[in-house]
């Protein structure tokens, strides 16, 4: 069986190895021209950590990254609403970890490299289109001055190419990003730890301005100091959409914090103190019928590109890499398993899909903004709302993104 993936991000090199965990061999081909330690934070949640450790990866990831002790939430006037122990702390086999994406990437291309072998891993090949008979794919491919590649025939393809994927757009030529006014910048600064120095926060809510901030490295400049990745989340009904990892400057949305300076955490000084901003629009698209094409199917952000709320697209396209390995490995006809893992995978996603849009994490701060008025609010959040249906709200969001704490063990 011929199997093609196109895309060698977190979701394309994951589906790589499982398949070869299982005997099944597979070509990679990705668009990049070799592959660097590139990006910002990212945090393995549970269940995406369980897929990472089914491969073998965890002892490589741990010393990588922090492992987070708790999230927090605060309103955007830095009092407190909640609190939850995470990973490892809160009951769960594998721990959750806040650590730089390119060494997330890296650990799995030299994973990838090492198992499959070089030959099977193909840079500088772009994806331009496909022709699909019944009984192979051709892909053709260009490198990054545009010239032709040959082409490649493959029994099975699996677009991993991200968002913007080529293949997707082979099945849906008019479909669009959706953006509903909200733009993100994402930056990380060397900063001394905050809190327990093991705490991903969450602070405000995308209509007062939102931060999301935790650690990635520790002790990054040997003074104790840590790598903080942080993201700020704005919405604005007039404001344009932000380009894709386009320098971000501060003066566009720095004064939405200026104020924001608590006894614990001086935020415009966080923000200020970057090395580098990056600005991104936050965009997702509505849920499809189908993934499954014939002999072609779709994973990660190519199949259910989704907002990053809740560190849930990385999780998902693990799941969607072990799930789809697995099903290949049992069946007779593969065209069967794309079919299986569709009926799988499609559903599950399209609710988180949904959620983040509608009921994300950060719908706790939204809950006390709205109790209080959106202001300040006397005493404590207990005089509001209690603890126990502000767990309830995280656990809901946690068993449908698929990490409830049964759920992640199993």
């Amino acid at each position: 069986m011929r199997i093609a993936i196109v895309g060698g991000g977190i979701g394309g090199l994951a589906l790589a190895l499982g398949l070869h965990q299982r005997g099944i061999a597979c070509d990679l081909y990705e668009a990049a021209p070799e592959v660097r330690e590139l990006g910002v934070g990212i945090t393995l949640l549970p269940h995406a950590m369980r897929e990472l450790a089914a491969l073998g990866l965890q002892a490589q990831l741990e010393p990588l990254g922090i492992e987070n002790l708790e999230s927090v939430f605060f309103n955007r006037w830095g009092q407190f609403i909640y609190r939850e122990p995470r990973g490892r702390h809160a009951g769960y086999e594998v721990p959750e970890l806040g650590m730089h994406r390119g060494k997330l990437h890296g650990v799995l291309f030299r994973a990838a490299l090492q198992r499959l072998g070089p030959g099977r891993l193909h840079l500088d090949h772009r994806c331009v289109g496909l022709q699909q008979e019944a009984a192979q794919v051709t892909l053709a491919f260009q490198d990054g001055q545009g010239r032709a590649r040959p082409a490649v025939q493959a029994d099975v393809v699996i677009a991993c190419d991200g968002v913007n994927s080529a293949v997707r757009r082979q099945f849906y030529p008019q479909e669009k990003p959706a953006f509903a006014g909200i733009n993100t910048w994402r930056g990380v600064t060397v900063h001394k730890p905050i809190l327990t120095g093991r705490s991903y926060l969450r602070i405000g809510s995308i209509d007062t301005g939102k931060m999301v901030i935790y650690p990635i490295v520790d002790n990054v400049d040997g003074q104790g100091n840590q790598l903080i990745n942080w993201v700020a989340e704005i919405r604005h009904a007039d404001m344009g959409r932000n380009d894709w990892n386009k320098p971000g400057r501060l003066e566009d949305f720095l004064p939405v914090y200026r104020d924001w300076k608590f006894d614990w955490l001086d935020v415009p000084a966080l923000i200020a103190g970057a090395r580098e901003i990056l600005e991104y629009p936050m965009v997702d698209k509505d849920p499809v019928a189908r993934w499954t094409f014939g002999r072609v199917t779709f994973l990660g952000d190519a199949a259910h590109p989704m907002y990053p709320r809740g560190s849930n697209g990385s999780a998902q396209a693990l799941l969607d890499a072990a799930a789809l390995a697995r099903l290949l490995a049992e069946a007779g006809d593969p065209l069967a398993a794309l079919q299986r893992y569709q009926d799988l995978r499609l559903p599950a996603t399209a609710r988180v899909v949904q959620t983040n849009r509608t009921v994300p994490p950060d719908f706790i701060i939204m809950k006390a903004d709205e109790l209080s008025g959106g202001r300040p609010f006397p005493g404590t959040i207990d005089d509001l709302v209690s603890q126990e249906e502000l767990r309830r709200i995280s656990d809901d969001y946690k068993k449908v993104a698929g990490f409830a704490l049964e759920k992640a063990a199993g």
